[in-house]
């Protein structure tokens, strides 16, 4: 189980959006917990103030130290504690990163507002930057739950059968494969056949090739990294196969 502990100012995004589909599903059956702490609710200002102006000037306004300190401290922390401020600064989040994550069993993620935190509060926290990509979002309420749909579907339970996520995009540095379902014909657009006779071994075969086509036209700098890092006899006999395709 993952315990995910969610310092916010806005805890009705993490709480709502934690309460349906999936997520909820998970929360229910106890493979994850989704806490949402407030730091308005540990500040010491009469107003519940948790931000000021930036010494030195400039626009916009800064979260203080005491609130966050304090909502920090307030939270109980083991050995296996992993500390995350959401941050543009912070190293982008792939499934590596998601894959590392899910090995915890408890995750405090702080999310910034305003112009962001005042440095001591990294500092204090030694929290670990993490940026789900390079472009500004107003909070990091969207990005903590980007990161806890993704660490929790690595956990097992979590999607029924951990198999589920064996094919997503990046499990294994290539895209997923091509799905279908009812009809088998639709507008003229029929299922591919092998997908029909039944035969196992020729649908892994086939959504394997798949794979690498798929990442081979929308991400070719995946699709290079993978060949570079490929060492499984069947995988570089495919390739083989897919580069004579594509190259034809």
């Amino acid at each position: 189980m993952i315990n995910f502990d969610v310092m916010t100012l806005f805890p009705e995004m993490i709480s709502q959006a934690c309460s349906h589909s999936i997520i909820s599903r998970g929360i229910v059956n106890g493979i994850i917990s989704v806490n949402p702490i407030n730091p308005r609710d540990y500040t010491k200002d009469k107003h519940k103030k948790v931000d000021d102006t930036p010494f030195g000037g400039g626009a916009g306004m800064v979260l203080m130290c005491q609130p966050y300190f304090d909502c920090f401290d307030s939270i109980e922390k083991d050995s296996d504690t992993e500390v995350i401020i959401l941050s543009p600064q912070g190293e982008v989040f792939n499934q590596e990163i998601s894959s590392e994550l899910s090995k915890k069993s408890h995750i405090i993620l702080l999310c910034g507002h305003y112009e962001g935190f005042d440095e001591r509060i990294k500092e204090y926290t030694k929290a670990r930057e993490i940026s789900i990509g390079d472009y500004v979002l107003t909070g990091g309420e969207l990005p903590a739950l980007c990161i806890i749909d993704s660490v929790s579907r690595n956990v097992e339970g979590f999607l029924g059968k951990i198999e589920s996520a064996d094919y997503d995009s990046f499990s294994d540095g290539l895209l997923e494969y091509p799905q279908y379902t009812k009809p088998r014909e639709y507008n003229n657009m029929p299922v591919p056949d092998v997908l029909l006779n039944g035969n196992h071994a020729e649908i892994a075969k086939w959504r394997r090739k798949q794979q690498m086509i798929v990442t081979y036209r929308k991400r070719r700098d995946l699709f290079d990294k993978f060949v570079k890092q490929c060492k499984d006899k069947r995988d570089l006999k495919l390739l083989n196969e897919v580069r004579k395709e594509l190259d034809d």
